[in-house]
């Protein structure tokens, strides 16, 4: 007897208790299923390159009541304009959003689509510099009258890395914008001070470069809607930053100076006193600022979530302990700077008073950092913290690992790569006999893991690296005293979608078989510099890993092109892989895998069998 088919209400319903990677294996059992995904899919951004096939693609998107698209590799080409116009058609004012990056497309095609997107939120034009080079887009009249009737709620725009962008096409774009929340230049030629085309001071109306005039222009008109601004690696001055953040009744949430290497601790102090609402500020690679900016953000931005220095050198403790007082902090980026300890991070954490819930800390580079004071902040954030990024803090052990695995359960994503000092006892949860439970004592002479040892830890209820259940990501290259012992025992984790296991000499096709069989959720696999993987560990576990999408053999001496015809077979949702310095693989097998493997992007083959080139599909 047939079964009676099931309201699409309830199959979505039932459904909503997967993992959105299930979901998207549900979805191919068969329309009903495919339908009832969609319903908790309402709003999401699909990406494809320019193909005969993204046509029929468009049409199906028609049904979606909202979506985004990124489409890349668009050109002059007929079939370009042909996508163009059927995104037009079937789905304009349903489109969210749109992005076009690695295209070059000509201005008559994006001013035929434009008009039609009348319910566009965020348009992403980064990089295309075909659109500008000639300084006449938009120059019309009524070209600008169509684009500001479908852009007039246009809250995102992305203007970065636009050589050619100047004084005259930004501001015919940005008057089709009139509410725009967020603005993007990260990259661009902006003239804060010295127009060098003219050789003299900026001025107004420029043909070639932004000028500061220009932008502060926009930014006082449309002060009451822009919240978030990013000028990233561009050659902003101190005394710009001051004229930007003290136009009136702009009051900015985000903003982005990443690569601004002019700016100094004063100006960032003006900063933060006009812009004292801020919730994201990303300062990495300011090089010239100290410790005064972090004193000025932890007195001002009583606000502030997320905060970046990262490769701020001169940045010390001073000021983290009053950093770690903000009740709103959730992210903190601390990466390369190589004179914080942590020290004031705990001293802060420690403070009665209210104080950060981190939920994101990154420390890597920061070599000072020690197990004492990681004992420390695992307890002291043990409530919250989501993602530990520890790469490169040379000095920490087993004894860090232990106060990982046992204080911070709800970790998401754990990056430890080279740590070198970190064993198969310390992912185990053991404690190795030659070695004192006190951080402070010096290293002695390591003892391998023994059979007797393994049974004691299948015994135990102490923390390895099984306590973590949540991970999605995992970071272990380079941690060369690893071996097959623990990661066959301890990487078992059904939710876990990218690891890296590059540059562990002593592991063998035992621990990527023990992987592929209880990690099947793999998105990402690296195994670079691992001299003991073969053919013989692909063909065992590449057929579990259905959803590995990147994959990295580079310098694995045992493989060879019997690899590649094994992830033809088993690996459909290839994006991206990496056989450089595989001597065995050849070319043509390499150019073959191409035509087997429809989304297939980049393939690195760097000196494979006397051939060195990156292939990008």
């Amino acid at each position: 007897m047939e079964s009676p088919r099931l309201p699409t209400e309830i199959i979505s319903y039932i459904l909503s208790f997967l993992h959105v990677t299930d979901r998207k294996e549900a979805s191919l059992v068969c329309k009903s299923w495919y339908d009832a995904c969609q319903d908790h899919q309402k709003n999401v951004t699909f990406k494809f390159p320019v193909s005969t096939s993204s046509l029929d693609f468009i049409r199906e998107l028609a049904r979606r009541p909202r979506c985004g698209l990124v489409i890349s590799r668009l050109d002059g080409s007929s079939l370009s304009r042909r996508v163009l116009l059927e995104v037009g058609l079937h789905l304009g004012p349903r489109l969210d959003r749109l992005a076009l990056p690695g295209s070059s497309i000509t201005e008559a095609s994006l001013l035929g689509l434009l008009p039609h997107l009348t319910g566009l939120r965020k348009l992403d034009l980064q990089g295309l510099d075909s659109l500008f080079m000639s300084g006449a887009f938009l120059s019309r009249e009524e070209h600008r009258r169509q684009v500001q009737n479908a852009l007039r709620n246009l809250e995102e725009l992305d203007l970065s890395d636009l050589r050619y962008l100047s004084d005259l096409s930004f501001n015919r774009l940005t008057s089709c914008t009139p509410r725009l929340c967020s603005l993007s230049l990260a990259g661009c030629h902006i003239a804060f001070e010295y127009d060098p085309y003219r050789g003299c001071p900026v001025g107004f109306g420029s043909s070639a470069l932004v000028s500061l005039r220009n932008l502060l222009s926009l930014l006082q008109k449309q002060a009451s809607t822009l919240h978030s601004l990013d000028l990233s690696r561009t050659s902003i001055t101190p005394e710009s930053l001051r004229s930007i953040a003290q136009v009136p009744g702009l009051r900015l949430e985000d903003l982005s100076l990443r690569g601004c290497k002019e700016l100094t601790d004063y100006s960032m102090e003006t900063l933060c006193k006009h812009q004292n609402g801020l919730k994201r500020l990303d300062l990495s690679a300011c090089t010239e600022l100290t410790s005064r900016t972090v004193l000025a953000v932890a007195t001002e931005l009583k606000e502030l979530r997320s905060l970046s220095l990262s490769q701020d050198w001169k940045i010390t403790d001073k000021g983290l302990a009053e950093l770690m007082m903000l009740p709103c902090l959730r992210s903190l980026d601390l990466s390369e700077c190589l004179h914080v300890s942590g020290a004031d991070l705990v001293k802060g954490l420690s403070s009665p008073q209210p104080r950060a819930q981190l939920e994101t800390l990154s420390l890597r580079n920061c070599a000072y950092i020690r197990d004492v004071v990681m004992f420390s902040l695992t307890q002291l954030l043990s409530r919250n913290l989501r993602e530990l990024d520890l790469t490169s803090c040379v000095c920490l052990t087993d004894l860090s690992f232990h106060a990982i695995t046992t204080y911070l359960p709800a970790l998401v994503v754990l990056r430890l790569g080279w740590c070198k000092e970190i064993s198969d006892w310390g992912l185990l949860g053991m404690v190795e006999p030659t070695k004192n439970c006190d951080p402070r004592d010096k290293e002695e002479k390591p003892r391998l893991v023994t059979e007797e040892d393994l049974g004691a830890f299948r015994d135990q209820e102490g923390a390895s690296l099984l306590a973590l259940r949540g991970l999605q990501e995992l970071d272990l290259s380079a941690c060369s005293r690893l071996t097959d012992t623990s990661i066959t025992q301890v990487l078992r984790f059904p939710d876990l979608q990218r690891l890296s296991l590059s540059m562990l000499p002593e592991i063998s096709d035992d621990s990527l078989v023990s992987v592929a069989h209880h990690c099947r959720s793999l998105t990402s696999l690296a195994l670079n510099h691992c001299p003991q993987i073969s053919d013989q560990g692909m063909a065992r576990a590449l057929p579990l890993l259905h959803r590995l999408q990147h994959l990295f053999l580079a310098c694995c001496d045992t493989i060879t092109n019997e690899t590649l015809s094994i992830i033809a077979l088993h690996c459909e949702r290839l994006r991206t892989l990496d056989v450089s310095m595989c001597k065995d693989i050849t070319v043509h097998q390499v150019d073959l895998l191409q035509f087997q493997l429809p989304f297939l992007e980049k393939v690195q083959c760097r000196i494979a069998n006397g051939a060195d080139f990156t292939m990008v599909l």
